[in-house]
C-alpha cells in the first residue's frame, strides 16, 4: 500500500484541461470531483498515519474512490 496521493490530474493526465473545464461547467462533475478529492485526502491521511482509521473504513473509502474514479472517467470519455 503506497502513500502517494491519487489526484485526479495524476490519474487522468491527458485530460487535465477537460477536468478543469468540467469542474467549472458541470455541477454534477464538480460534486464528483470534490467528493473524490475529500475521500482521497482521507485515505492519504490514513496511509501516512496522520489520521489512522480502521482497516474496514479505509477499505470502504477506497471502494468509493474507485466508484467515483470510474464515474469521472465515463464523463471524461463522453465529453
Amino acid at each position: 500500500m503506497g502513500n502517494t496521493p491519487h489526484e485526479l490530474v495524476d490519474e487522468f493526465p491527458a485530460n487535465a484541461d477537460d477536468l478543469h473545464r468540467l469542474k467549472a461547467e458541470n455541477p454534477h462533475f464538480a460534486r464528483l470531483a470534490d467528493e473524490y478529492h475529500d475521500i482521497n485526502r482521507q485515505i492519504h491521511r490514513a496511509e501516512t498515519r496522520v489520521e489512522p482509521m480502521s482497516d474496514e473504513y479505509e477499505e470502504t473509502l477506497r471502494k468509493r474512490r474507485l466508484q467515483l474514479k470510474d464515474e469521472i472517467a465515463a464523463i471524461l470519455r463522453d465529453s
